[in-house]
């Protein structure tokens, strides 16, 4: 089977970047419960409520991936329309990009393979085969806004910080971590700037360049 592995330096690079502008906590190490005040609920309830409402949008940034011995790291550039999703990573050092669309329960179709696209009816199952990554695709469109997925089983566990909004969300076997915020602004409700998904030897790492689709 091909797999595209994008080349281990570029990922190591990533990695250490990420880290490095990191404020997440040790693993294993206590959280301070934080209490959050009636006004930062409802703040927070409106948050949710306006990033729900909106059906178009997108994002550009920076994603490292590991599997086990698999990785790869990057461009992404993330397209919503509606249920339906666009993502295309790129690799400007390897020249190596592909570029998945699909939507939950709607399967998906993964294009910059050899051989030519694949599709199938499970989008994170047909990545994870073509490339080696293990990506929550259809629950990401709402973790990455800093929303518990509404697609998937309730969540285990959701921590939140003093002004209502996640910090940490256990769901669906992943672990997903905010460590910096997008202020709101007039035009924007709040939104998450770097985050963390990790769910046994699988790692999704993110850093938010912009929001705003195209």
């Amino acid at each position: 089977m091909n797999r595209m592995i994008f080349k281990t330096p570029l990922l190591a690079l990533a990695l250490l970047a990420l880290a490095a502008c990191s404020t997440l906590q040790p693993r294993g190490t206590a959280e301070a419960v934080v209490e959050v005040s009636p006004l930062a609920q409802q703040a927070e309830a409106a948050r949710e409520q306006a990033l729900q409402a909106e059906t178009e949008w997108g994002f550009q940034g920076r994603v490292a991936v590991s599997k086990g011995r698999n990785g790869g790291s990057g461009r992404i550039d993330w397209q919503q329309r509606a249920g339906q999703y666009r993502i295309q990573l790129s690799a400007p050092v390897t020249r190596q990009s592909w570029r998945l669309s699909g939507g939950a329960g709607a399967g998906g179709r993964l294009e910059g393979l050899e051989g030519g696209p694949r599709e199938g009816a499970d989008a994170q199952q047909l990545l994870w085969e073509a490339t080696g990554w293990e990506i929550p695709v259809d629950q990401l469109p709402d973790w990455v806004r800093g929303l518990v997925a509404v697609d998937a089983a309730a969540p285990d566990q959701v921590q939140r910080d003093a002004d209502g909004r996640p910090r940490r969300i256990h769901q669906r076997g992943w672990d997903i971590r905010f460590m910096d915020w997008f202020p709101a602004t007039a035009d924007q409700p709040a939104l998450p700037r770097r985050l963390e998904a990790v769910s046994g030897d699988a790692k999704v790492r993110l850093i938010v360049d912009s929001w705003g689709a195209q």
